[in-house]
């Protein structure tokens, strides 16, 4: 649940995280979800056409591959993928996240797949 004016704790919503990949919203500000995840192993590449993404890590360590390089970032560092740019999360150990997402991005760009969360299990 989105609880507008109350104090989140990021590691404590991480905690309550049980399934890897797959984000859980844990706030909101005007149309951009703010969402929590445990990564591990490697997504898939996708893109989201219409959106930026924000990826910030709280413990481990996250690459992003790209087209033309891999992003590698550490606890307390953040990227953003712009829109439309294919990427590819990998965590080769767990590695805790926030994400910061309009609220139209779908999980896993128009690339589906049994490993993309539909927005609904994102919000319980």
């Amino acid at each position: 649940m989105i609880l507008s004016g109350h104090a989140t704790n990021i590691e404590s919503a991480l905690a309550k995280v049980t399934e890897h990949w797959s984000p859980q919203v844990i706030g909101q500000v005007n149309d951009q979800y703010i969402k929590v995840a445990k990564l591990k192993g490697e997504l898939m590449w996708h893109a989201h056409a219409d959106e930026d993404e924000l990826f910030m890590v709280v413990y481990g360590t996250l690459k992003i591959q790209l087209e033309d390089r891999d992003l590698l970032l550490q606890p307390g560092e953040f990227c953003v993928i712009p829109k439309g740019v294919r990427h590819n999360p990998v965590a080769e150990q767990e590695c805790g996240i926030v994400l910061i997402e309009t609220v139209t991005t779908l999980h896993t760009g128009d690339e589906i797949s049994a490993r993309s969360v539909p927005l609904e299990r994102q919000l319980r």
